[in-house]
């Protein structure tokens, strides 16, 4: 897959509409200090799906929603849309048929987000995993933020393991594992109370034998 476009409003610093075309190659964003760069790389990492309102530098996830100025009023909602080319056909099965994929993240003040992709509600979790499978993501070592570089230098062993699984693009495989795991000890708790329950309506049974006697 391949991004081949960002556009967001009301999100952060772009309060109006503003749409970023992506295309093949190297893409370059420059501009005075407080333009609006980084918030760039934040729009990218909150539509794949980032979760933590720390990572976007605010105290809650309302935050990333326009907070007015002097001269302009504040939103009520944020919307950043993402736009890729499943041309090679790497999108999970369920998003495989599709040539072009927009992935959206909306934000109503007080509310939560929803995502689409293409126009349909989705979880997170399978924004989630439709970028895992891409080996990238709200987390990837390939958005590169400020000292981000010194800390990759610096890492434990686990942190580069981490790396060398998202470059070999193995990451979703880890993820569908994750959630496989919580789903069998899921089943395994609800057969253990299926098994109480059989218990009790079996010592029920033979008391109601013994009456009917």
């Amino acid at each position: 897959m391949r991004f081949t476009r960002l556009r967001l409003t009301g999100f952060k610093s772009f309060v109006e509409p503003t749409e970023l075309l992506i295309e093949r190659g190297l893409t370059g964003i420059v501009g005075p200090n407080g333009c609006g760069k980084s918030n760039l790389v934040e729009a990218l990492r909150w539509v794949m799906g980032e979760s933590s309102a720390k990572q976007m530098r605010g105290g809650e996830m309302d935050d990333v929603i326009f907070g007015g100025t002097r001269d302009r009023p504040a939103r009520n909602m944020a919307e950043v849309i993402l736009g890729m080319d499943n041309a090679d056909r790497n999108a999970p099965a369920v998003f495989n048929h599709m040539d072009d994929l927009d992935v959206s993240r909306r934000i109503e003040r007080g509310s939560g987000s929803t995502y689409r992709v293409n126009g349909k509600e989705v979880r997170a979790r399978d924004v989630q995993l439709l970028f895992a499978d891409a080996a990238t993501g709200p987390r990837s070592n390939a958005l590169v933020s400020q000292g981000r570089i010194g800390n990759i230098i610096a890492a434990k062993p686990t942190s580069r393991r981490i790396l060398l699984e998202e470059a070999a693009g193995i990451t979703g495989l880890h993820s569908r594992r994750h959630e496989a795991e919580l789903r069998l000890r899921a089943a395994e708790t609800n057969l253990v109370r299926l098994e109480d329950v059989l218990g009790a309506m079996e010592v029920q049974h033979k008391a109601l034998k013994k009456q009917a006697r």
